[in-house]
């Protein structure tokens, strides 16, 4: 292996370990703006107090029996966001909620407007696991 090659597999863990370092926090960040987008409503104990003061995601899981009889109420695109939130919680529960609610692929997160499209990609780039 010459240096230039060494270099390039170093620099390339390097970046991928400070990522992931940084991961949980980035998740939770862009966790508590996607709840702050969907509605504080339906996640944790569904108060603003709750959104405010979390300090984790676990204080922020999605209340899903809320969710499930909500969802038909809104908009497509507030489905479809909040659907792909719940599946980065619980994977079966937002895969089943995705098909609910239209989604087949992720070719349907189309439908999102900039900001929930900023939030989704921040979760995914940052996802360790619930």
């Amino acid at each position: 292996m010459n240096a230039t090659l060494s270099q390039v597999i170093f620099s390339d863990t390097t970046w991928s370990q400070a990522h992931w370092e940084q991961a949980p926090h980035a998740f939770f960040q862009a966790w508590k703006a996607g709840a702050e987008l969907a509605g504080h409503r339906f996640f944790s104990d569904g108060t603003r107090k709750s959104l405010d003061e979390a300090l984790c995601k676990w204080d922020l899981r999605p209340n899903l029996p809320l969710i499930d009889s909500a969802i038909n109420a809104m908009s497509h695109g507030e489905k479809i966001f909040l659907a792909a939130m719940v599946s980065f919680y619980n994977a079966e529960d937002g895969a089943a909620l995705l098909q609910r609610v239209g989604a087949g692929g992720m070719a349907d997160l189309g439908v999102l407007d900039l900001q929930r499209r900023h939030v989704i990609t921040a979760l995914l780039m940052n996802y360790g696991g619930w």
